[in-house]
């Protein structure tokens, strides 16, 4: 199994197709474990109902604990418990576009591949970002079609200065509107 600088996880709510499930998929490679729900999570949980979104200064909780998600159906996501899935430090991810098969093109529509991608690269963990898309066929795609805004996102110090970026991104409409730093 491919070694990652931080630990992955995954709670499974067994809602979407096995064979095509990203998440499933990193597990049978040995690259994220599996959480059952109630099982406490001590690093970063990329879960659509946290408040604060993930940024560069979740680096060092990633370091610590790790960056886990939650596998389910976007057509099912009032069937999901929650309130029964613990995080230290639950967080959004702001707005990326899926390169995935099934929803392409689809703002916001990732698999947990893309996900977990998308917090690994806005927190500084790009190679590993990169190197979690490699497993997939399609995943190079994800990368090169969200890189100038995860670049924009990872240069951000803040959550509030990513959601900031990504507002700045859909109004302005494009890789233009994104603000550069100078390092």
């Amino acid at each position: 199994p491919t070694r990652f600088p931080v630990p992955l996880a995954m709670w499974d709510l067994a809602q979407c197709d096995p064979k095509r499930c990203s998440g499933r998929k990193l597990a049978r490679l040995g690259c994220l474990r599996e959480l059952r729900v109630q099982q406490r999570w001590a690093g970063v949980a990329l879960t659509p109902n946290a408040t604060e979104t993930i940024s560069p200064k979740d680096y060092e909780v990633l370091n610590a604990n790790g960056l886990a998600v939650v596998d389910c159906s976007w057509n099912r996501l009032d069937d999901v418990p929650f309130q029964r899935l613990h995080s230290a430090a639950p967080r959004l991810l702001p707005w990326l576009v899926a390169a995935n098969p099934v929803n392409y093109g689809k703002p916001c529509k990732l698999t947990c591949a893309e996900a977990l991608a998308g917090g690994l690269y806005i927190a500084g963990y790009r190679d590993a970002a990169e190197a979690l898309m490699n497993k997939f066929k399609w995943g190079h795609g994800f990368i090169s079609l969200n890189r100038e805004l995860l670049e924009s996102y990872m240069q951000c110090r803040t959550s509030e200065e990513v959601i900031e970026t990504q507002n700045k991104w859909l109004t302005l409409g494009g890789p233009e509107a994104a603000p550069r730093r100078d390092m």
